[in-house]
């Protein structure tokens, strides 16, 4: 049967899975992250522009948030369809992008690679934001937020890419 699910009364347990599973992403990045900061990046050369330390782990966990409440919304909307299917494909693979960018930036201090990977996370955001509007609105526009720092993210990677060559 590929009619859609479409549960219209709040469904705690998914939900808190949903926040679970992105909270764990952005926990486990910062035990490679946290202990960079005093170290590492701070001898690095930054743009004007980079934000003050402490604004990251705020807007990531917001951001975290808003992204397992997009997988929520679409997840209430779920079917078997070829198109639902890759929706997913393309939700788990931003999350590994997303993932893998704080463990190769801050865990192997290698700045080329993710900067390369944050191009292609973003490329991924603007996928998941399409795939998402087919069964949700509202989970695509909770996506942009996290499209817009991501990219404000890309800049500073290139930036402190090129400062430190």
């Amino acid at each position: 049967m590929n009619q859609a699910v479409s549960n219209k009364k709040f469904q705690f347990i998914p939900y808190i899975i949903s926040l679970l599973i992105n909270l764990a992403i952005g926990f486990v990045a910062s035990i490679f992250t946290r202990p960079e900061i005093e170290g590492w990046y701070r001898t690095l050369k930054k743009p004007g522009f980079t934000p003050p330390d402490m604004a990251f782990p705020i807007a990531w966990t917001i951001l975290y948030i808003l992204i397992a409440t997009s997988a929520y919304l679409v997840w209430t909307k779920r079917n078997n369809t070829p198109a639902f299917k890759t929706a997913l494909i393309i939700y788990a693979l931003q999350l590994f992008f997303n993932f893998w960018w704080s463990i190769i930036f801050f865990g192997l201090h290698s700045i080329l690679i993710a900067l390369i990977i944050i191009i292609a996370l973003l490329v991924l955001i603007i996928l998941n934001i399409s795939w998402f509007n087919r069964f949700s609105k509202p989970a695509a526009y909770l996506l942009v937020p996290y499209l817009l720092w991501v990219g404000f993210a890309a800049l500073l990677n290139l930036s402190i890419y090129i400062f430190n060559k």
